[in-house]
């Protein structure tokens, strides 16, 4: 990796990270002799100062005093780009750290990587119109913090509580029926279960001294037990109308920007919840800290349309069978639901997970965060700096940017990481699919751990096992020893494994935004090199490879299965009644058996290598049926047997020639009707 236009600083953290100068220098191609400086956040801050604007980008090996960096370019005026990377706790404090000038070469060349280019955003627009949901008390009372910040409403769960002086905001009472949305649009139907309407109220209290059961109190609703039905409320209220035992409508509905729901139990259960929405619970710091933030939510706003979805490929549906609902089942924001044959995807509920892009076998579902020929190059260049610089048996550990973050850098601090642990950083794990693992250990990597916290979801992991145990099933079967992948809780584990087998020689292709393809390329790398060659692999139930059986005695050749198959997996033939196979194509959807009508079709899971996975296969094939008038073939000799067996004794076929019209083809039976004027028709009946 040349850092041609490109200035480094380095710093040895006041000569407690030891760098190899020259070493460094060599492994990152550098002409220039490399400097190591050790203050360069204080008494060397005028070497940094004189490097800006000197090259296009500035790379500073250090993200501790990355702020102080940024205060001094800014003073300068400099419009230089500075970029940051962290080798102190990711290898400078290491027990060997003498030995991890690869891994920082590494680093350094990976950051000095060109940004991608960014993602299309998705805008959200609040005007900070902000539900309350709870009890009174608590309702109540943020609902007169926030008042002077946000346009407050409250929906009051429950008894009401005695109600503010002051009518400064909407008050209802109900329980929620619908909440639904993000922020800016939320939609929010609930269902009035008291008598009293406190939006309709004037609390000027005439009912609460009609009644004479004392079951109106200061809240403004009725105690439906002690009420015995005298209705002097109502005549007391008036022509205000307030109050109605036989309100019919009782179902409500609007649209707020921001909930704050302080309901015991949440009215919204996933594992990420919208933006916009805080269900903080009875806790009072939680609630705190939720109502600071929904006074910050006030404005115009954008995050990353995190993924691409194509429908052409997409195995979800088809006419109404089931096939693949994998990217429906591991979403924990509920952004994915069903929209007939295909998926919608609602980009305002999306998290950035990239879990739905892991599960999806197609490739239908992509992840654009950063896209995939972005992440694969960081990746292909920081395994090939660290071989070229001398580094053996990488393990590379996937963490978020946020907790996965931290556990590295603590255990950076306190212990060091071993010199050929090198973390990769990534916007949330989920997104660490059966593509990429390969496509590292095709690259070089020894081993691909990821790191998982309490913050990500069951499902996330639970998918993320089921990709890493397909990746480790093919490496065992091709002969790499070791244990290649695998999921890890905290950094201790990471760091005592020993290391396993890899590629003798790394692969140079680039990781392609067709997930397939990419599939393809790192399968092949993997099996070229493999020290136990295999033609075929078997793998496990929903591995996303394989091949399909056909029950040659029930299958009659309909082609109802070509239809369904959204990969041309099953292909026609245009000579013979033939059903062909391309076993690379193959997803394992299932939308082939779901549709066959004489159930005759099963799946295999397995991975076949070679050049016979992408030759068309024949499945079955039959005898093309003639027709008994012109002798053309329009269909299978035993697709005409069993209509023959199936309406033989129907009466609808107990008519002369009846049977044998079924032996025509569309164009003779039509002629032979129209021919035969005396057979009976539904025309006439009656006449």
């Amino acid at each position: 990796m040349s850092l041609e236009g490109k200035t480094l600083k380095v710093c040895s953290c006041n000569r407690t990270v030891a760098v190899d100068a020259a070493a460094l220098a060599k492994g990152l191609k550098s002409g220039a002799p490399l400097v190591v400086h050790e203050q360069l956040c204080r008494k060397d801050a005028a070497a940094f100062q004189a490097a800006l604007g000197a090259g296009e980008d500035v790379i500073v090996a250090c993200t501790q005093e990355a702020a102080l960096f940024g205060e001094l370019a800014e003073q300068a005026g400099a419009r230089t780009n500075l970029k940051f990377v962290n080798v102190r706790e990711q290898g400078g404090w290491g027990a060997n750290a003498e030995q991890a000038t690869p891994k920082l070469a590494a680093l350094i060349a990976m950051a000095a990587l060109p940004e991608p280019e960014p993602t299309p955003a998705v805008e959200f627009k609040s005007a900070g119109d902000v539900l309350i949901i709870g009890p009174a008390e608590a309702a109540l009372d943020w609902a007169e913090r926030l008042a002077g910040q946000l346009a407050v409403s409250v929906l009051i769960s429950g008894r009401a509580g005695e109600l503010p002086l002051e009518r400064k905001y909407p008050v209802w009472s109900g329980r929620v029926t619908k909440l639904a949305g993000w922020l800016g649009a939320f939609d929010v139907s609930w269902q009035q279960e008291n008598p009293i309407d406190l939006d309709l109220c004037t609390r000027c209290n005439a009912c609460v001294r009609a009644c004479p059961e004392n079951a109106i109190g200061y809240d403004y609703q009725v105690d439906l037990e002690r009420c015995k039905s005298h209705r002097a409320c109502v005549a007391a209220c008036g022509a205000i109308g307030a109050i109605d035992f036989s309100r019919a409508d009782r179902e409500r509905a609007e649209r707020f920007d921001l909930v704050l729901d302080l309901s015991r139990e949440p009215l919204i259960r996933l594992h990420q919840l919208p933006q916009g929405y805080f269900a903080p619970g009875d806790d009072p710091l939680e609630q705190a800290l939720a109502a600071r933030e929904l006074a910050t939510l006030v404005g115009e706003f954008e995050k990353p349309r995190f993924f691409r979805y194509r429908e052409k490929i997409c195995a979800h549906s088809r006419s109404g069978r089931p096939g693949c609902n994998a990217c429906i089942d591991v979403c924990s924001s509920g952004a994915i639901s069903a929209a007939g044959d295909y998926v919608k995807v609602e980009p305002h509920l999306c998290a950035g997970c990239g879990g739905c892009a892991t599960v999806c076998p197609s490739g239908a579902m992509t992840y654009a965060y950063p896209p995939m020929p972005d992440l694969g190059m960081r990746l292909k260049t920081l395994l090939a700096t660290y071989g070229e610089a001398g580094g053996k048996d990488a393990c590379l550990v996937f963490h978020d940017e946020r907790e996965g973050r931290a556990a590295v850098l603590a255990h950076g601090r306190r212990h060091g990481l071993p010199p050929r642990v090198i973390p990769f950083e990534c916007f949330h794990v989920a997104s660490i699919g059966l593509d990429l693992v390969l496509g590292a250990i095709a690259y070089g990597a020894s081993q691909v751990r990821i790191l998982v916290t309490d913050k990500v979801a069951d499902g996330y992991v639970a998918a993320l096992e089921r990709q890493l145990a397909t990746a480790q099933t093919i490496l065992s079967a091709l002969g790499y020893g070791g244990a290649h992948v695998g999921i890890v809780r905290g950094m201790a584990a990471a760091v005592a494994l020993a290391p396993a087998q890899t590629v003798a020689k790394p692969a140079s292709f680039n990781l392609s935004p067709e997930k397939r393809t990419t599939l393809d390329f790192a399968i092949d790398h993997l099996a070229r090199q493999a020290p136990t060659p295999q033609s075929a692999i078997t793998l496990a139930a929903g591995a996303p490879f394989g091949a399909i059986t056909v029950n040659k005695d029930r299958c009659t050749l309909c082609k109802a299965c070509i239809g369904a198959c959204p990969e041309a997996a099953l292909l026609d033939s245009p000579d013979a009644p033939r059903l062909r196979f391309i076993e690379a194509n193959c997803v394992q959807c299932g939308l082939c058996a779901n549709t066959c009508p004489e159930d005759a079709i099963r799946l295999a899971p397995r991975l076949t290598l070679g050049q016979q996975a992408k030759e068309p296969v024949t499945l079955n094939e039959a005898q093309p049926f003639d027709c008994v008038r012109c002798g053309k073939a329009f269909g299978t000799k035993v697709m005409v047997d069993n209509l023959l067996g199936k309406l033989g004794g129907h009466s609808m076929y107990a008519a002369e020639g009846a049977l044998r019209r079924l032996q025509m083809c569309a164009d003779c039976r039509v002629v032979d009707m129209m021919e035969n004027k005396q057979e009976a028709s539904i025309f006439q009946v009656g006449k």
